[in-house]
């Protein structure tokens, strides 16, 4: 891990992973509709340790926490893409159900996109979505990231019954460091 990662906004937390975080992993990733839009399937109590251990040693997931109860809500995935030369990095996101459309995860997607913007010096961030996750993609407009096209079958999470790849579109996203711009 390169650094500890510690942001706050008025109701979140932002930060790397710790060893205890993975109960509240466990609640939303054992959840089977989070794999709707998602690769993976939900998670054992073992498992969810195991993510989470691998996580702490890790800054591409973040944990983002809910200041008033101290509990963690969902993650951001945030990658830098190759080659590093071009200063592009991915933003994803996961969040429990039970604190889905109350802004939490524009909140985090924005503070990171600042965080990128001046800490890193990003150039751009990026983001792909289903387009049939309208939730989604709705954040991350909401963020001021612009829909750059429309990607047809760009991967598939799922076989069907002989094995054959369900394949899904994906819209992408992404918003330029307003001071390069």
């Amino acid at each position: 891990m390169e650094s500890d990662l510690y942001l706050e906004t008025d109701r979140l937390i932002i930060r790397n992973h710790r060893l205890d975080d993975w109960e509240d992993l466990y609640e939303y990733l054992s959840i089977p509709e989070i794999y709707r839009f998602e690769p993976g399937k939900p998670l054992t109590r073992e498992e969810a340790k195991i993510i989470n251990r691998q996580r702490c040693e890790s800054d591409v997931f973040l944990v983002v926490e809910l200041k008033q109860k101290q509990k963690m809500i969902g993650h951001l995935y945030t990658a830098r893409l190759k080659p590093d030369v071009f200063m592009t990095w991915e933003l994803g996101y996961i969040f429990h159900p039970l604190y889905q459309n109350r802004g939490y995860c524009s909140e985090a997607a924005a503070a990171y996109c600042r965080y990128a913007f001046t800490t890193l010096r990003a150039h751009k961030v990026t983001a792909f979505c289903n387009p049939l996750n309208a939730p989604s993609w709705k954040v991350l407009e909401n963020i001021g990231m612009e829909r750059e096209g429309h990607i047809r079958q760009k991967a598939f999470f799922r076989t069907d019954e002989r094995g054959n790849p369900i394949w899904h579109d994906a819209y992408a996203y992404g918003i330029l460091n307003p001071l390069h711009v």
